[in-house]
């Protein structure tokens, strides 16, 4: 399949509604509330939730599954010559957080507590002393026993979506660099201070879906002809498809171990060896 054609991008686009669906669920405090992780790994479960997916059309109301049966954010990688490497992510989530800032420092509290669902039969319902439902994931993939990529994508809830994306391309072939280049989609605003006027929307799996400026406006007609409310997203507003930074670990023909890296143009990153 043609990377970034209507197909392509539908089909990305479902899955991830999908997923974001279960995981704005039941992802939770796992001290406040069982979370059945094995059940939504099922195969059975994943095949029920595919089975949703139509080639040709959106599916227009994504809710979560039943598998039990009954960006204000700092991301950096970092690697050594021995193979070891750190994926790191800091977030105060919208602006500047809270806005407080304990006594005697010189850094504001975040405010994930904004993850919270305000229902009180929800897994992830507000409640003291809980951790809530966020979106802080960074990655390290590895293929078998041996370190392959450690990356991640900034963003709200356009973390989890840009990892996909970024992923799918350097398993594509892309090369680090490539791959954060590549334009992108975001469904919803992505986050709460996103410079959009329905940012309220942020974490919406029904909403709309952003496409990068870069995506053959050609493609986007055929989304919407499948269903999509899909819109062309160009300029300042482009920060929604978040930030991101790559560290590929390559077995040189030679025996050696040589780090590819790569910076996304959206922010002010940079890829940086020291020799």
């Amino acid at each position: 399949m043609e990377h970034n054609s209507a197909g392509y991008l539908h089909a990305l686009v479902e899955a991830l509604r999908l997923a974001l669906a279960d995981s704005q669920y039941y992802v939770t405090d796992p001290d406040f509330q069982y979370i059945p992780l094995e059940e939504l790994l099922d195969k059975d479960y994943l095949a029920s939730r595919a089975a949703l997916f139509d080639p040709k059309r959106t599916n227009p109301q994504v809710i979560h599954g039943s598998p039990v049966q009954s960006s204000d954010t700092v991301y950096f990688s970092v690697t050594d010559r021995w193979g070891n490497a750190c994926s790191y992510i800091q977030s105060n989530y919208a602006g500047f957080g809270t806005g407080a800032v304990p006594r005697g420092c010189g850094f504001t509290l975040q405010n994930r507590g904004a993850g919270f669902v305000l229902e009180e039969d929800h897994p992830n319902a507000l409640k003291g002393g809980k951790r809530p439902y966020h979106t802080i994931i960074p990655a390290l993939a590895t293929r078998g026993d041996d370190l392959f990529l450690s990356y991640g994508v900034m963003g709200a809830f356009m973390q989890p979506q840009g990892h996909v994306q970024v992923l799918l391309n350097v398993l594509r072939g892309f090369g680090p660099q490539a791959a954060l280049d590549a334009p992108r989609f975001c469904i919803s605003p992505g986050s709460p201070d996103a410079a959009i006027a329905n940012a309220d929307r942020t974490g919406d799996v029904n909403s709309e879906v952003y496409f990068e400026d870069g995506i053959s406006p050609e493609v986007v007609q055929e989304l919407k002809a499948m269903g999509h409310d899909a819109r062309i997203t160009s300029g300042f507003t482009r920060r929604m498809f978040g930030r991101g930074q790559v560290i590929q670990k390559i077995n040189d023909k030679s025996g050696q171990t040589v780090w590819a890296a790569g910076s996304d143009p959206r922010g002010d990153g940079h890829a940086a060896a020291q020799i």
